[in-house]
Formats: C-alpha cells, structure tokens, sequence
C-alpha cells in the first residue's frame, strides 16, 4: 500500500513539474515548506532530470525551489507567532508533526537564535519544522525570510544537481536503459526511499499512539 500511495505522489509531482515548469517547482516546495509530507527529495531530483533535457536551466531550478520554500514557511511561521506551542500541539498531528520534532527545533531555534533557520533548512525533516519556532519567538520577517532562503537554496540545487547528473546519465549510458525500462523507476530506486521513511515513520508514531 504505501509503494502505491508514494508511486501516486511521484507521478503526481512528476507531473506538474512537467506541466508548470518552475512555477510548479515553486508551488510544490511551497506545500513541503507547510509541512505537507510532499518530499523535496523527490521535487527537486526530477526538476534537476528536466535541467538535463535542457528544458530547465539548473540555477533557475534551485531559485524556484528556494522561493516556495519561503512561500510555504509563511502558514507555518504565522501559526507559530499566533497559536504558539498549544496550537502546534493541537493540530499538528494532522500533517504528521511529530511533537519531538517541533521540541528539537525548539532547542536548536533556542541554542543558535535566528542563524539556526539558515542552518535547519539544509538540514533534512527539521527543515520543515523550524519556522515554527520562529514564528513563536517572534523572529523579524526580514531576517526569517533572508535566512530561509539562504538556506533552502543549497538544499534545493544540491538535490537539483543529483537529478540532472542522473539525467545525463540516463541519456548516456546504455547501461540505464537496460536496467531502468522507465524513469519513473529511478525515483522509486533512489528518491521514493526517503520521502517513504518520512511518510511512514510518521504514520507510525501516529498509530503508536
């Protein structure tokens, strides 16, 4: 079942890159950035496969990604500085927020101050998480929005780059053809396995409970 759900959250991701480009890029980092479980592990792969057919450019690619993360990180960050901890508490379980999460952040947001939102978000699974934090300590918008995006850039072109050096290979190299008799299949090879350990370790906290 889960092989099914992520198989249908790749091909949908898969197609709105195709159809929106870096519009697409932009909207769905946005929604991961919201701690919606849509891994950026397999968004940014596939936008960096589009910059190795030469249908995105690589810089660009990473730009988008960086912005929607910026995007998305305002919901979160607006809950934090209205709702405070109680509303995290609350409903965060309704996009699998882990509570231990949202208390790591917490302490790390706690140690570091405002510089720790440019370090989470290279960081994975907190990186979702710390705008809330932020918000509940009121950090200036200015300086949150610097640091997120500074911060998401090298995560988004890192993973980016993957992709298109898959890309490259994948029209290079023969060898993939033989082995890979669809695309679709790296992903579930390669990038499907984090967003998988993401999606059902929080299924499972929640059923534990």
């Amino acid at each position: 079942m889960i092989e099914t759900i992520l198989a249908a959250v790749a091909a949908f991701i898969i197609a709105i890159i195709r159809f929106s480009g870096y519009w697409g890029i932009m909207l769905l980092m946005a929604i991961e950035s919201a701690c919606i479980p849509l891994p950026s592990e397999i968004i940014m792969p596939f936008g960096g496969y589009m910059v190795s057919t030469g249908e995105l450019n690589l810089f660009l690619v990473a730009t988008a990604g960086a912005i929607g993360c910026n995007l998305g990180s305002i919901p979160a960050y607006e809950i934090g500085k209205r709702g405070g901890r109680v509303a995290i508490e609350r409903w965060g379980r309704y996009l699998l927020l882990d509570v231990k999460d949202l208390e790591w952040a917490e302490r790390f947001f706690a140690k570091m101050g405002g510089p720790a939102v440019l370090i989470a978000r290279m960081l994975p699974i907190v990186r979702s998480f710390i705008a809330f934090p932020a918000g509940i300590a009121r950090m200036p918008l200015v300086p949150f929005h610097i640091y997120t995006f500074v911060g998401s850039w090298p995560w988004c072109f890192g993973l980016a780059w993957v992709g298109m050096v898959l890309g490259d290979k994948w029209h290079s190299d023969p060898r993939m053809h033989q082995f890979f008799h669809d695309f679709h299949l790296v992903f579930a090879a390669v990038f499907v396995a984090a967003g998988a350990w993401y999606i059902w370790h929080r299924l499972k906290t929640r059923v534990g409970r």
